[in-house]
Parts: structure tokens; C-alpha cells; sequence
């Protein structure tokens, strides 16, 4: 039995991942907790501290599961690998070791985004969730998607969106996943607009027709593409390989 834990990103709860329920493959277990703050849980206080978040998500991080983290998710996941047992693999959907880059999402671009949701966070969150569909086939059908899984549920905390933002600064994962006692492997969308095309580029696995958010636009292969590179992830392609269009 595989067994996968879903960690979401920035401004999005586990529900983000109800789309691949129905696509899991025999033989595989999924959990997808929430983060401090997300999903009715309580936030953490500070909101912005590395070793209490992991303190928090401990139990719910097995070592003998596969980690996959998207986005803010990913590199929270990273993080925690300095501060938890080792998983039997990360797998990171649509980040790097870092977030900003200056050819993707620049940390000036960031900088004007903080600033904007000290301003106005529920306005700056809904046009962040626009921003980052503009890669997939249908971005309407897909932000329509979003609103549907999203709406009615418990607002993010604003002290942890906050935080989330300045992780997404300031956290640089390159020597953790250098050193990380198991096995990164990177899944991008194709078309994704927050990263860099050289990133998708050295992306192990990507996801033809996708962009940020494939859980959204492609679920079924993303599905496909998680339980596959999470079964065997010592066999992950050391080239990067694409999947055939549809």
C-alpha cells in the first residue's frame, strides 16, 4: 500500500485536493490534512514559526508515507525535513528549493504583494487565486472549480496567510533538499505562471496542458502522475520526463 499525505499551499485548504478522490488507483491511501490556521484548525501562535509547525503536524507527517506538497505546501514540507523523521520521499508540486525567481515570481513582485494584502487581505487572496490558474487550459473553469470547493467553508486565518506570504519570501531550500534523507522528486505543470520556465524545465515530471494548479485542470493525471512516481521513488527519472498530451 502506498500511502500519500496531500499538503496544500498558500490560501487553500485540503480541499483543493477533492478533485483527485475519484482517480486514486487501487493500492493507494491518501490523507490530506490541514496546516495550522486552514480549515478551521487553530492557527499556530506565532503563526511564523518553523519548529511549532512541526511540532503541530508530527503526527500527521508518518515517515513511512510519500509527502507531497504544492506550492507554499512544498516548501513548508521541505522545511520540515530538518525538523521531523525523514518520509520514504517529498515529492514537490509546482515549487523548487525556493519561491521567488527573478524569470517566475520576483521577491520585488512578492514584496508589492505583501504590502497589498497588509491592505486588503480577502481582496489580495481572490486575485491571487485568479493569478495563479492563468496557466491552465480554462482558467474561468477552473477559478469556477475553486470557488465551488472553497466557498462555504472556515476562512483562512489572516495571521497565517500573513506568515505563509513571508515564508514564500524568505525560505531557501537548497542545502535541506541537497541533504535531505530521502529521495526529492519535482512535478510541474508545463504551463505554470508562478515559476520559472528553466524550473519547469528541471522538473522530473511534467504535466503537459497544467499550470499551477492541476488538481483543477488535469486531475486525473495528476492523480496518475502522483501514484506512480510515489510507489517506486527510488526509480524517479534522473532526466526529466513529459507526459504525452492527451
Amino acid at each position: 500500500m502506498t500511502q500519500l499525505v496531500l499538503l496544500s499551499g498558500w490560501g487553500c485548504d485540503a480541499r483543493i485536493w477533492q478533485p483527485l478522490a475519484e482517480h486514486w488507483p487501487d493500492g493507494v491511501s491518501v490523507s490530506a490534512p490541514d496546516w495550522p490556521g486552514y480549515g478551521g484548525r487553530a492557527p499556530l501562535a506565532p503563526p511564523d514559526c518553523l519548529d511549532a509547525l512541526a511540532e503541530a503536524m508530527a503526527r500527521e507527517l508518518p515517515t513511512d508515507a510519500v509527502w507531497v506538497g504544492w506550492s507554499l505546501g512544498g516548501l513548508l514540507a521541505g522545511a520540515l525535513l530538518a525538523r521531523l523523521p525523514a518520509p520514504r520521499a517529498l515529492i514537490l508540486l509546482g515549487m523548487g528549493a525556493r519561491f521567488c525567481d527573478p524569470e517566475g515570481v520576483s521577491r520585488a513582485e512578492l514584496t508589492a504583494f505583501r504590502r497589498a494584502f497588509a491592505r486588503d487581505p480577502e481582496a489580495t487572496l481572490a486575485h491571487f487565486q485568479r493569478w495563479q490558474l492563468g496557466g491552465e487550459p480554462s482558467p474561468r473553469d477552473a477559478h469556477r472549480r475553486l470557488r465551488t470547493l472553497l466557498n462555504g467553508g472556515p476562512p483562512a486565518d489572516p495571521a497565517t496567510l500573513a506568515a505563509g506570504l513571508e515564508w514564500l519570501e524568505t525560505l531557501d531550500l537548497a542545502s535541506a533538499l541537497a541533504g535531505a534523507g530521502c529521495p526529492v522528486i519535482r512535478i510541474s505543470g508545463a504551463n505554470d505562471p508562478l515559476q520559472a520556465p528553466a524550473a519547469i524545465a528541471r522538473a522530473d515530471h511534467r504535466l503537459e496542458q497544467a499550470g499551477h494548479c492541476p488538481m483543477l485542470s488535469r486531475p486525473a493525471a495528476l492523480a496518475e502522475a502522483l501514484a506512480t512516481l510515489a510507489a517506486a521513488p527510488h526509480r524517479a527519472p534522473a532526466a526529466p520526463t513529459a507526459e504525452a498530451c492527451p
